[in-house]
């Protein structure tokens, strides 16, 4: 009976020793969860997120938060089994995140990237808004295509088939949008003197092009810039746009209230999907938010992993995030989020 109990002993040991082996060995698999929430109208280290020169701004007494997911990119099992049973985490496969053949640093590098991309983007969308509209100019005729001797170097493109050219991506949209060997009808300014002109387009790489390089250039008088550092990703382009809009309107968009929210915009005050809805909603109940801006492209999983007390505002773009919070100031009821 001793030496069974020994084995029964040294077998019970065995097992919790491997238990322990496994459960803090690393495993194919991160841990999503809730990220700092950043108000775009206040300070993140000491300094003005949006900081704006040669032109008063003002203030608002609510905010306007951005809101981020962290990731834990080395997991344990015994970590993952803790995301599993979190109803604020979210345990996906590594590849996911970071996709094979690229390593950690490399993922980082092109997530600081697309948050600039993402602050261009909110920039240019919001001055739009403001009255600063972007003008797209001819920066180089190529040899020997479609527009030489049609347009210069300094032409501004202002319409093709007599469709507004709101950024140098809708000229491309436009010119692309019919097929190759079409007569496009070119409208421009040169040295302030408006005229039109005929380019046939022509295939190269398999898409149809005019032959010319563009260059996006937007006048304001005042310096604009967005200082935050530590986060990555496109996400924050729509928090970003209201913020600007905010700060340089007298009217103060949040009504005194904290809205958060997500989403990432284009040049054309477009608003596109996220990932990490879910703990980005857990990231703004935290930050005491009273309502959400939600993509519209993520509503249905925004639905299905609500907060309570935590209204889910529909918004597909700039102009309807601007819509939803001038609701809200007069009492009414913006456009939700319904389940699909």
């Amino acid at each position: 009976m001793r030496r069974r109990g020994v084995t029964v002993l040294l077998g019970a040991l065995l097992t919790t020793l491997l238990s322990i082996g496994v459960l803090g060995a690393p495993i194919p698999y991160v841990v999503l969860g809730p990220g700092p929430t950043v108000d775009t109208l206040g300070t993140s280290d000491g300094k003005e997120v949006i900081q704006v020169t040669g032109r008063a701004t003002s203030t608002s007494a609510g905010q306007l938060r951005m809101t981020t997911v962290g990731v834990q990119p080395t997991v344990k099992l015994r970590a993952a089994i803790a995301g599993w049973l979190s109803d604020d985490e979210a345990v996906v496969p590594r590849e996911l995140v970071y996709p094979p053949g690229e390593s950690q640093e490399e993922v980082e590098k092109r997530n600081a990237e697309d948050f600039q991309n993402s602050q261009s983007s909110a920039e240019t969308a919001a001055l739009v808004e403001l009255g600063y509209p972007v003008e797209v100019v001819v920066k180089e005729v190529t040899a020997d295509g479609p527009a030489q001797g049609v347009l210069k170097a300094g032409d501004v493109v202002t319409t093709v088939d007599g469709a507004k050219v709101t950024s140098a991506t809708r000229l491309v949209e436009l010119v692309r949008g019919k097929p190759a060997g079409t007569a496009l009808k070119i409208g421009y300014t040169r040295d302030g003197v408006a005229g039109t002109a005929t380019v046939t387009s022509r295939e190269q790489d398999g898409r149809p092009r005019i032959g010319l390089v563009p260059e996006q250039r937007q006048p304001h008088p005042f310096n604009l810039k967005i200082d935050l550092n530590n986060i990555g990703g496109p996400s924050a382009g729509l928090m970003f746009a209201l913020g600007i809009v905010d700060k340089l309107e007298p009217a103060d968009l949040t009504g005194g209230k904290v809205i958060a929210g997500t989403g990432t915009i284009d040049d054309e005050g477009r608003v596109g999907p996220i990932g990490g809805i879910a703990q980005k909603l857990v990231g703004a109940k935290e930050a005491k938010a009273d309502v959400f801006l939600v993509p519209a492209d993520n509503c249905a999983e925004a639905v299905r992993n609500p907060q309570p007390d935590l209204p889910l505002i529909r918004v597909g773009s700039l102009d309807e995030a601007l819509t939803a919070l001038e609701t809200l100031r007069s009492g009414g009821q913006p456009t939700l989020c319904r389940p699909a």
